[in-house]
């Protein structure tokens, strides 16, 4: 790769590859999509999606983000000339891509509503540049994603939609800059999506907005105007920018419900009328609380939201009563078997079956032509439903886990740690979570975790934690402490405390992060992930294993640079973890 800016962190792009390849022409297929890890046989999803989405949508959602990139065009120009295009615009610019992550939004009017507003403030924003002297001559204003005006009826816009999805974007782009474009499109919806949950807890950054437009801006010149290394610095910005994000969604989550301590979370039901609140959205399940206070009705937290656990306020509602069941993925089965309504305020959403499809709930950028969406925290109707169904009948013998080992909580026992590096009851730090899945090699995390000598630790967060969170006390304590082996930091978006824990470790033993006894393993499924991995990158840290299996979109030369540059490597099979663990332990 040659050309373009220097990417940060003194990567080389520039290094030899083989001749980079040119499609010509769009396959025809029902739809592309390849922007998860599940997509189908690791190529990508052309007739329906892993994840239940349907060429209808997919060709709809590809449309809102040709329709944000409008957007872009013109808040970058305007922002050149020292005005703002206003934190509303921010925000739903941020929130309708939210809507594009996997499992997040389904349902088709949903998302052509989201378009027809993109286009309503891309043509504003025209408005505003052309009275705050912009050059509305600019060639770049002159493109399709700046000037296409969507098709009133809903069939006429997927039309439209197909003629921008990935296939026939791919067409006259080399293989290498197709795929960074597509690495730094799914990074930015990751940061887009930490943002927006950043701005229900009161924080934004201006500049997290700006880069969001600077990035769709760019994959929208013509290829001329492009080159490789632009891009993969782009893309590391990107990772420099979502560590801003994930930084003000620590300090909103902070700020509105207090530092998280280690708190000892009830896994199994109590007997008693009940919610259960699934996804990421603290803020939901903190407003929800509220609503159902003396009304008997008991509060049960799914998924991502385990980690609420541990905030000092959300622990003051007595009817918070545990976390129920584990991953997104097994939502069908567990949602089925929950005696009260559901709801989901981010992803992973899917399709809900028949048995409950009638007691779930979307709030924010979820939805699905299946699923009630409620505006406003307009909670009423699903009290309503709890206090009418019989919920729990019995208390089930009690089960627990821990949360709320965040770096604040972590660091003060930092003391500690580094004794026990030094004196060696710590030979070794894991980092081991992400996203959960489906896929049975996904038993790879759990299969290592559990494989771990005592005189390791493990951190862990994200949905992925799932895999061996119920078999915490099988880690024990750190040798000569009553500090657990296995800490559960959070959220996938607390990769901000992971990276504060281990900054704060190198830091006392003078050193930096790569040359810790650590290892980072992750799992990763959708685009906060991706987002996630390119701030580890941005930060320079090296030697992440990944899995379990790599992204579809990545080419080989990019690959090639990653693998070079940072010695990125895939998981093997949940066969490989003896050979694995030991690489690792010899800090491999």
């Amino acid at each position: 790769m040659s050309g373009g800016s220097k990417p940060r962190n003194g990567v080389k792009a520039n290094v030899a590859m083989p001749a980079m390849e040119t499609r010509t022409s769009p396959d025809q297929h029902e739809m592309f999509c390849f922007q998860c890890e599940q997509t189908k046989d690791g190529k990508g999803c052309m007739s329906v999606g892993v994840c239940g989405k349907d060429p209808e949508t997919a060709a709809l959602q590809d449309l809102l983000i040709h329709a944000l990139k409008g957007v872009a065009r013109y808040a970058v120009r305007i922002r050149a000339l020292g005005e703002s295009v206003g934190a509303d615009t921010d925000f739903f610019v941020q929130d309708a891509i939210f809507a594009t992550l996997t499992n997040v939004n389904f349902d088709a009017e949903a998302i052509q509503k989201y378009t027809m507003e993109a286009v309503r403030i891309r043509d504003d924003l025209r408005a505003k540049l052309a009275q705050a002297g912009g050059d509305l001559s600019d060639p770049a204003l002159a493109s399709h994603e700046a000037t296409f005006q969507p098709a009133l009826a809903l069939p006429d816009l997927v039309e439209q939609g197909h003629a921008v999805g990935v296939e026939a974007r791919a067409v006259g782009w080399d293989q290498d800059v197709f795929s960074l474009q597509e690495l730094l499109t799914y990074g930015v919806k990751g940061t887009a999506a930490y943002s927006a949950h950043a701005f229900a807890v009161g924080q934004k950054d201006p500049l997290i907005a700006d880069f969001i437009y600077e990035a769709f801006d760019y994959i929208s010149r013509p290829a001329s105007e492009q080159t490789a290394d632009a891009l993969l610095a782009l893309c590391l910005k990107c990772g420099e920018v979502n560590l801003r994000a994930m930084e003000i969604l620590n300090d909103g989550h902070k700020g509105s419900f207090g530092t998280p301590e280690p708190t000892v979370v009830r896994t199994s039901p109590v007997a008693g009328k009940c919610i259960l609140v699934s996804g990421h959205d603290i803020k939901d399940l903190y407003e929800l609380l509220k609503a159902t206070e003396g009304t008997g009705i008991n509060v049960y937290t799914h998924g991502e939201l385990l980690p609420a656990h541990g905030y000092p306020e959300l622990k003051k509602f007595k009817h918070l009563v545990g976390n129920y069941g584990g991953a997104w993925q097994l939502q069908k089965l567990e949602f089925a078997m929950f005696p009260g309504p559901i709801v989901v305020t981010t992803n992973c959403l899917l399709e809900p079956k028949p048995s409950y499809a009638d007691r779930i709930y979307a709030l924010n950028a979820v939805g699905h032509k299946k699923v009630q969406h409620v505006e406003e925290r307009r909670f009423d109707p699903i009290i309503q439903q709890a206090l009418a169904m019989e919920g729990f009948t019995h208390d089930d013998a009690m089960r627990s886990t821990m949360t709320g080992f965040g770096h604040d909580a972590v660091l003060q026992a930092a003391g500690i740690v580094i004794e026990g590096i030094n004196d060696g009851r710590i030979n070794h730090i894991f980092l081991i979570g992400g996203c959960d899945g489906l896929e049975g090699e996904r038993s790879y995390y759990k299969n290592l975790a559990l494989s771990l000598p005592q005189d390791t630790v493990v951190l862990t967060l994200g949905c992925g934690k799932y895999r061996f969170i119920h078999q915490q006390q099988q880690f024990g304590n750190i040798t000569g402490t009553d500090i657990p082996r296995l800490l559960d930091v959070g959220q996938c978006n607390d990769a901000y405390s992971a990276i504060r824990i281990a900054s704060a470790l190198a830091e006392a033993f003078g050193t930096d992060v790569n040359s810790l006894p650590l290892s980072l393993v992750i799992s990763w499924f959708e685009q906060k992930a991706v987002a996630v991995l390119l701030t580890l990158l941005h930060l320079g840290i090296k030697n992440i294993r990944i899995g379990p299996s790599l992204p579809a979109f990545v080419s080989p030369n990019v690959l090639k640079i990653l693998v070079d540059n940072y010695n990125l490597m895939p998981i093997g099979g949940p066969e490989d973890v003896p050979k694995d663990m030991q690489a690792m332990l010899g800090n491999a």
